[in-house]
C-alpha cells in the first residue's frame, strides 16, 4: 500500500521541470543526479538549494524522484551553464553527469 502511495507521488512529481538560464547561446544539455546509499536526503536537498538555487519544494521532489527512480534532470540549460553545477554536485559526493540532446 505504501509503495503504490510512493509510486502515484513519484509519477506526479515527475511533471517538475527545473528550467532556467535558457538561452539561445549554446545547446540545451541536461544535468542528471543519480541515487545513491550514502547521502541523506537532508543532504541532497541542501545541495540542490545552495548550488541549483531551487526552492525547498523543488529539492525535496527531485530527491525523492532520484529516490524511487534512481536518477532525475535536476536541471537543463546550455553545458557550459550546466558544467560548473556538476562540477560542484559531484565535489559535493552526488553522482551527477551532463547529457545533451
Amino acid at each position: 500500500m505504501m509503495e503504490e502511495l510512493y509510486n502515484h507521488a513519484v509519477e506526479e512529481l515527475e511533471e517538475v521541470v527545473v528550467e532556467d538560464e535558457v538561452s539561445d547561446i549554446g545547446e540545451q544539455a541536461q544535468l542528471i543526479v543519480f541515487n545513491d546509499d550514502h547521502n541523506t536526503f537532508e543532504w541532497v536537498i541542501q545541495c540542490f538549494q545552495e548550488v541549483l538555487h531551487h526552492t525547498l519544494e523543488q529539492a525535496e521532489q527531485l530527491s525523492l524522484i532520484i529516490h524511487f527512480k534512481g536518477k532525475a534532470t535536476v536541471k537543463t540549460a546550455p553545458k557550459s551553464v550546466l558544467k560548473p553545477k556538476k562540477d560542484a554536485l559531484v565535489d559535493r559526493g552526488l553522482s551527477a553527469v551532463i547529457e545533451e540532446n
